[in-house]
């Protein structure tokens, strides 16, 4: 049956988040009409809502700052990261193309990015891994050059900053304000770029916010078209092809024609329940995760309905999260490499190193979890000194916890160990023991258990004054304990791809005229996670490589 179209562009994207912004400016960068459509009534998915990061190796920034990055350093490092656990010539193609990627939006659009010194990537001490990191992040942009609609239906992060606008590079120092002068210059700074906005008129966006504003702020300047409330409910499969896909829209239900083809970029199935059950370790929640709420995997069960071959199902970009009664998962990233911490298991005892990369760390609450000492939840253990001298949870040094979760009890508080042994539930002498051991490795300054502490990555968020950044003894009471749950920012499993962003089938052969980037794709970093913007970097990049690929294969035919 022939389609009766609504609508006809080049290009079709589904999702407003980086991999999705990023094929709709490439289209318009190439001459392509385009229309983004996204299902939820704000756009910026769940990069909007990220550090913003993205980790794309030997790109010009990093040659900038004298990195002296290479592909072959990149390709030694995704191999020792990595592995074969992905196509090779898919990481090929990110480390060639990734580069590309972020000079030509540098070049021609608004999204620029500014290399974030220090942050290491995650496992800095493998084969081509680099210390002072690969990492770079948006620009700290002015939210009032997007027009009044724009601005009102950006996807808003909704972070605990006070009215500052602060860049990850701020929030290392800033961590440590009460502790080094490098942290109350930084305060200083952070405070005076606020009043100067402030008297200027101007609204600084930073982090994810600041990227998705960027890309916004571009695809409106290169003419391209932002649909909302416009979820997919179907794509369009003509001879064997994919030429576009239904909608609804106001309420009715519209066919949209991609005459080059369509990109799927709306994310992974972190809000459906059923498929996490399905498909991911237990146990698993929807309740746990980061990631926006339209994350269902809509377009992920079209595609496989379409004949779309899956992987990395079982995989999330792990977060290990506090989730406090009525309220969002607080991803604890810093708040894990303070010294005077701990997180042990429901018989107090720990597992792995606290300040291992969240990725990881997630893994080990999985690895380790047993019925008799369950992991999910842990709990964080600090004690008074560490409260009052460091960020936890989004709350200042020395601010308390909000009262009402030490009300209902999602906050544990008690004079001594023991007694807060009992309000986990823990035998008094067994978290005891935990403590005193740990205490003693913090002493020695060395942890003999799980080497805290060793890794480049682990001291980026510990304290500069103590001889280990990550150990300090817990000693002085009141006593604290905060569950502490396997959550993600994003599922990392969906349809398998090829070097330009093309979906395949099961078979290995290509569904033509349909394409996925970001968490609906299988991740190219496999099982891991090799550094801060593993994600958003790849997502952008093999947006780019898809709409390259359609424009080389069909040349502009609505304009």
């Amino acid at each position: 049956m022939r389609t009766e179209w609504d609508h006809t562009y080049d290009v079709v994207v589904v999702g407003s988040g980086a991999a999705g912004m990023a094929a709709a400016i490439t289209a318009r960068l190439r001459g392509l009409t385009v229309l983004v459509v996204e299902k939820t009534d704000i756009y910026g998915g769940t990069t909007a809502l990220s550090g913003g990061a993205i980790w794309v190796p030997n790109n010009f920034h990093l040659d900038a700052a004298g990195l002296g990055d290479t592909p072959e350093k990149a390709r030694a490092y995704l191999d020792s990261t990595v592995g074969d656990r992905v196509p090779a010539a898919r990481k090929d193609a990110y480390i060639e193309h990734g580069p590309r990627m972020v000079r030509e939006f540098h070049d021609r659009t608004a999204v620029k990015f500014v290399y974030t010194p220090g942050y290491s990537d995650y496992y800095p001490e493998r084969i081509g891994g680099y210390p002072q990191g690969r990492s770079i992040e948006p620009r700290i942009f002015d939210f009032k050059k997007l027009p009044p609609e724009q601005r009102a239906t950006l996807r808003r992060a909704g972070l605990p900053t006070y009215g500052l606008t602060i860049t990850s590079k701020d929030f290392r120092r800033l961590n440590m304000v009460g502790r080094t002068w490098a942290g109350r210059r930084t305060s200083a700074r952070v405070g005076a770029r606020a009043v100067k906005a402030l008297l200027s008129g101007r609204k600084l966006l930073s982090l994810g916010e600041a990227l998705i504003a960027r890309m916004r702020h571009s695809l409106d300047a290169l003419g391209g078209e932002l649909w909302l409330s416009a979820p997919l409910t179907d794509l369009v499969e003509e001879n064997g092809r994919i030429t576009g896909i239904r909608i609804t829209c106001d309420g009715r239900e519209l066919a949209i024609r991609a005459t080059g083809g369509v990109v799927l970029a709306a994310g992974g199935f972190s809000h459906h329940q059923q498929l996490r059950e399905k498909y991911l370790p237990a146990p698993t929640s929807a309740e746990w995760s980061s990631a926006p709420e339209g994350q269902t995997g809509d377009a992920l069960e079209q595609a496989m309905a379409a004949g779309a071959a899956v992987d990395l199902m079982d995989r999330v970009w792990g977060a290990p999260s506090a989730v406090p009664p009525g309220s969002k998962p607080l991803f604890l990233v810093a708040d894990r490499g303070i010294p005077g911490m701990v997180i042990v298991n429901a018989a107090g005892e720990r597992y792995a190193n606290e300040a291992a990369p969240y990725h990881q760390f997630v893994d080990a609450m999985y690895a380790a979890d047993r019925p008799e000492a369950t992991t999910v939840p842990s709990w964080l253990i600090l004690d008074a000194p560490s409260k009052s001298r460091y960020i936890i949870m989004g709350l200042f040094p020395g601010q308390a916890f909000p009262k009402p979760w030490l009300e209902n009890g999602f906050v544990k508080k008690a004079r001594t160990v023991e007694e807060l042994a009992g309000q986990i539930g823990a035998a008094p002498e067994r978290l005891r023991t935990t403590v005193d051991r740990f205490n003693g490795f913090a002493r020695a300054g060395r942890d003999e258990d799980f080497h805290r502490g060793d890794s480049v990555y682990d001291r980026y968020y510990g304290d500069p004054t103590l001889p280990n950044p990550n150990l300090a003894p817990l000693e002085k009471g009141p006593f604290y304990a905060v569950p502490v749950h396997p959550g993600d920012i994003g599922t990392k499993g969906g349809l398998v791809t090829d070097a330009t962003g093309r979906v395949l089938r099961e078979d290995g052969m290509v569904i033509e005229g349909l394409y996925a980037s970001g968490n609906v794709s299988a991740a190219v970093m496999g099982e891991t996670y090799p550094g801060p913007g593993a994600t958003i970097g790849p997502a952008m990049t093999f947006s780019w490589l898809a709409v390259n690929h359609i424009a080389r294969t069909c040349p502009p035919a609505t304009q």
